[in-house]
């Protein structure tokens, strides 16, 4: 009941046919107001029209209403009336009725806007950041809010009232962590001693299955002191989730029920399961660890048809150990790509990825035009249009090289293509279709980039081994894989979590000896995990 303990009978948004004849008492903001005939009256729930009275006796209604700015706040009382025949508005829930004013007061005059408050005007976005609380009375915005609260409030009914999980508070003042992101540093009274915020719940939660509470969650403020990224700003918010005696499966199967309880209906219904994708086959198809598999134009080996010619650059990149020829084809790229697009993305792969690229054109006689065709004959060139399922007009853009280069080089162009294409006119991606994966069987541990001979962990350095790859966890770590599995959502990551490790003796292990660091730091998680750990698993979508 949105009418409960205030002083409005009603809002803006649900006046209707079934209300004529009644008297109201609204409250809200002028949206608009025409020639002192009526205005628009907006709140959090819609619009309703107000007609302004013309009669003597109302005057000074008139005269409140009509001069008063746009975004004022007022109180208008009157009567529901059904809108003249042919003036009824289908567009608006409110359409068929007005509100014939009787009584008005103006409960805060708005000055001068910097914007008007309407979705289509263009606004800066340091503009609607510098008078955010403007901004937020957009209906888009509105709309986003009620929506994050709708599926918090779904969430937490599913999580704690279907399957009993806990919801549990943890510090945010806390010591700081080895590896992952960098953390903030909050002074505190003892100079120079600090707290950090923690970048996420990590350890609590795991000490809170230690303690025997089996199953936690908890909507997660976290810290990460990084340069702010389209999908990655200084403080979020996550929900995070932590059971004991649980495996992979079981997470997964705990999400895919969760979002499908949560999902909001007017989005359609999501699939479960999700489908799964190991990390290796991602990378080799899509070039990335989070795959937008809405559209296809994906990454094909060729290695095998070319080991055969006299290409010199394709031979010596085969003659690397982890060498390949990958290529993408975009689809009528001829037709929607322009001479700058194609050197645009071959000047992209060079810059970020140090890769070269060469382009195959098909030509509508179904010839191919390229660098590469004088060193294949006829046969060779078609049965590369066959192996590329090449079409009239469409652009191959191949490379060759290290493995993980080209790879990630393509799969970067594969978006930036996308993107391209889309904004001349071809649909790729469709914004309304939502496709979930989970990714798995990452790497334990990656070289790190600025010294390739040390390694630090790929997820986190509490993340568990693949059970069939724990020997080599002692023998050569680089190729152990982890219980790490990550939710993607049409190419974003929206989710990471894995199995942790349980045993004492294992996490020193993985602390001291293959990621180098000061295990004092971690101490006291290392005596938690003497103390009778159960097996436990979690994750975080956010």
């Amino acid at each position: 009941d949105f009418n409960s303990f205030v002083t409005r009978t009603n809002t803006c948004g649900e006046l209707c046919s079934a209300h004529v004849g009644q008297e109201v008492t609204l409250y809200g903001w002028i949206q608009y107001q025409r020639q002192g005939l009526f205005l628009v009256l907006r709140d959090f729930q819609g619009l309703t029209q107000i007609l302004i009275p013309q009669d003597e006796a109302h005057s000074h209604v008139k005269k409140l209403l009509s001069k008063a700015p746009v975004e004022s706040v007022v109180r208008v009382t009157g009567v529901v009336s059904p809108r003249p025949p042919g003036q009824e508005n289908p567009k608006m829930p409110t359409g068929d009725i007005e509100v014939k004013a009787e009584t008005a007061e103006i409960l805060n005059s708005c000055k001068k806007l910097p914007f008007e408050i309407k979705d289509f005007i263009k606004k800066s976005e340091a503009l609607r950041m510098q008078y955010r609380y403007l901004d937020l009375r957009s209906f888009q915005l509105q709309y986003n809010l009620r929506l994050r609260s709708q599926i918090v409030m779904r969430m937490r009914e599913y999580l704690c009232n279907l399957h009993g999980f806990v919801d549990v508070e943890t510090p945010t003042l806390f010591k700081r962590t080895p590896g992952g992101a960098k953390e903030f540093l909050v002074p505190s009274r003892e100079a120079g001693k600090f707290y950090s915020l923690p970048q996420s719940p990590q350890q609590f939660k795991q000490l809170l299955m230690i303690g025997g509470l089996d199953r936690y969650f908890q909507v997660a403020r976290c810290y990460r002191d990084e340069g702010s990224r389209p999908d990655r700003q200084p403080e979020f918010t996550q929900i995070d989730i932590e059971m004991s005696f649980v495996d992979q499966a079981g997470i997964q199967r705990l999400i895919e029920g969760l979002l499908q309880y949560s999902w909001p209906e007017e989005r359609g219904c999501i699939t479960t399961p999700f489908p799964s994708m190991t990390y290796e086959a991602a990378l080799a198809d899509y070039g990335t660890d989070k795959p937008d598999t809405r559209f296809g134009m994906k990454i094909v080996d060729i290695s095998d048809f070319l080991r055969r010619s006299d290409i010199q650059f394709v031979q010596n990149a085969l003659s690397y150990p982890r060498g390949t020829v990958k290529a993408i084809c975009i689809p009528q790229g001829v037709r929607y790509l322009k001479n700058k697009d194609l050197e645009s993305l071959k000047e992209s792969a060079k810059s970020q990825f140090n890769q070269e690229i060469m382009e195959i054109i098909c030509r509508p006689d179904g010839s191919l035009k390229s660098l590469l065709t004088k060193f294949l004959g006829e046969k060779q060139q078609s049965e590369l249009i066959q192996a590329l399922n090449m079409q009239v007009d469409d652009v191959v853009l191949l490379a060759a090289g290290e493995h993980k280069q080209v790879c990630s080089a393509l799969g970067s162009l594969r978006l930036e293509s996308a993107d391209l294409l889309e904004a001349a006119g071809l649909v790729l991606r469709d914004p309304k279709t939502f496709r979930f994966l989970w990714v798995v069987d990452f790497p334990l541990f990656l070289p790190k980039e600025e010294n390739p001979t040390e390694l630090e962990s790929a997820h986190h350095p509490f993340t568990a081994p693949h059970p069939s790859d724990i020997s080599l966890l002692y023998s050569d770590p680089t190729k152990v894989r982890s219980q790490h599995y990550d939710l993607v959502l049409n190419g974003s990551e929206v989710g990471g979590g894995s199995i942790r490790i349980h045993s004492a003796e294992q996490q020193r292990f993985v602390l001291e000896k293959v990621l180098k660091e000061d295990s004092e730091v971690l101490s006291h998680l290392l005596e938690a995990l003497e103390f009778g750990a159960p097996p436990h698993g979690g994750i975080a979508l956010g």
